[in-house]
């Protein structure tokens, strides 16, 4: 009972209390009513909390402040409660803040948005939505357009004008085009690099034609699977490269010839080839443009997103910088590449073979390599150039140039 009289009490004194409140201001003139006791009254700066306040009862306006821009966040929260602009002002524009954790392990930990730049195709905005627009609005559709039209161009020549076949007839002695050695350096070169092309294709291109039909998910682990195997396989195309220069460049270094070759395509648009060396200029644009000089940029840009390369810091910045330089590098090779592909299986008859088992007949390398074959038929150059390898290699003979106006 005494309790209920207790409650019954408190809510009276409560019920008073915000009855009082409600009461208009006296009029002027009027007495007032006497004040309440000071005890029972809480100072307002003892009330705690967060308190909310109508943004149309903001006095004055943040806007008004002739100092509004460069307000601090403090001076903000006065005027505009909530309204974090400065602070996030500070951060757009690369303002670094305090982190514990090493420059070394982590040189970028205090800065939370990158500074603005401008790269070659994008807007003056912060780094990484310039990355964005370089990688999405140019690398990614020009990069896919210029493989398909690649791709387009070589089938139609394929079923236009078929492959390169041979005129004369073959005459069944052999010379040693490739040793063992060369082939085992061009065909790992050659899968790490198919190998990274797909890869990197998937990736890059995989969301476009792969993810609308197996969803985010499976795609998602696809990815992930395939770009660790971009990452350990892209050491191995730098070893193989290395030797592939080492290899072959001896042979690849220009020759007077090879402005003639040039200037005539070839003879692809004709009926003879071009007189060439052990290789034609064709081939030495691949090995300088593609294979040394856009290998170079590839390989250099590859290691520097595997953090493999010592001395350098690797801040985002960076690391953007390198991947948009290791994407046009690698597209352009890709499309280089891809006629060297074309020509080395469908495109000439006996190229593929040649690779493969290392060996060609006369009447090929007389029609494709006539400067060669002379050099061979003039003993400069061995026909066998390894030791026969007990019947798997054709039995070599030192061809014999068929005198002019003979069938061959």
């Amino acid at each position: 009972m005494k309790q209920a009289l207790t409650a019954l009490a408190l809510c009276c004194a409560v019920l008073g209390t915000a009855f009082a409140q409600a009461q208009p201001p006296a009029a002027p003139g009027t007495a007032s009513a006497p004040a309440a006791p000071a005890a029972t009254a809480a100072p307002e700066a003892a009330v705690g909390g967060i308190r909310g306040q109508n943004i149309f009862e903001v006095k004055p306006e943040a806007s008004a402040d002739p100092n509004y821009a460069n307000q601090t966040n403090g001076e903000r929260m006065k005027v505009q409660p909530g309204n974090n602009a400065p602070m996030w002002r500070q951060v757009g524009q690369g303002v670094t803040g305090y982190s514990s954790l090493p420059k070394s392990q982590a040189p970028e930990a205090g800065n939370l948005i990158q500074p603005f730049v401008q790269y070659p195709g994008s807007r003056f905005t912060n780094a990484g939505e310039a990355w964005r627009q370089v990688r999405n609005d140019w690398i990614i559709p020009y990069g896919a357009a210029l493989l398909f039209v690649v791709l387009l161009a070589l089938a139609i020549f394929y079923f236009t004008r078929g492959p390169i076949r041979l005129h004369g007839q073959e005459t069944g002695r052999k010379i040693e085009r490739f040793t063992p050695f060369e082939r085992a350096t061009h065909w790992s070169n050659a899968i790490a690099f198919v190998t990274l092309a797909i890869t990197g294709i998937v990736m890059a291109f995989g969301k476009f034609f792969l993810m609308p039909w197996m969803g985010s998910a499976l795609f998602g682990w696809i990815a992930y699977a395939l770009k660790n195997v971009h990452n350990f396989v892209g050491p191995l195309f730098v070893v193989t490269t290395v030797f592939m220069v080492f290899t072959f460049i001896r042979d690849n270094l220009p020759r007077a010839s090879d402005l003639q070759w040039l200037a005539r395509f070839g003879g692809l648009f004709g009926g003879k080839e071009v007189p060439s060396h052990r290789f034609n200029a064709g081939e030495k644009l691949v090995f300088w443009g593609g294979v040394l000089f856009l290998g170079l940029f590839i390989i250099g840009s590859g290691l520097f997103l595997d953090k493999l390369l010592p001395g350098f810091v690797y801040t985002r910045g960076e690391m953007q910088v390198a991947h948009m330089v290791h994407g046009v590098a690698t597209l352009l090779m890709m499309a280089m590449i891809m006629g060297h592909i074309y020509i080395g299986t469908l495109g000439m008859t006996g190229a593929y073979k040649a690779m493969r088992t290392g060996y060609v007949d006369e009447t090929w390398a007389r029609e494709h390599h006539e400067l060669w074959y002379d050099d061979i038929a003039a003993g400069k150059i061995p026909v066998q150039r390894t030791a026969p390898a007990g019947s798997a290699a054709a039995p070599a003979a030192r061809p014999v140039r068929p005198a002019e106006g003979t069938p061959s």
